[in-house]
């Protein structure tokens, strides 16, 4: 069986931050992850630079939470509490 997903990255962004936001829907439920960069005010304004390191947050963040998710699950179903390694 071979399922695919795509991950929607959406952005908002002024002169100093940006803030990303990555989504994905697996089997129905919606995983969200966030991630914000910020601009030292001494460095050049380099939108591309916000970008990447907002995505790489929110792709971090929504990654811990389909562990999150995968950990509750499991715990359920085994009717104890288990973790799982990143």
């Amino acid at each position: 069986m071979k399922e695919t997903s795509e991950i929607e990255l959406t952005f908002e962004e002024d002169v100093d931050h940006t803030n990303a936001q990555a989504s994905i829907v697996i089997r129905g439920a919606t995983f969200t992850g966030s991630g914000r960069a910020r601009r030292n005010p001494v460095d050049a304004n380099l939108p591309m630079i916000g970008e990447e390191l907002a995505t790489a947050r929110a792709l971090s963040d929504l990654a811990h939470k389909l562990v999150e998710a995968a950990t509750e699950a499991i715990s359920e179903r085994e009717g104890r509490p288990v973790q799982l390694q990143d």
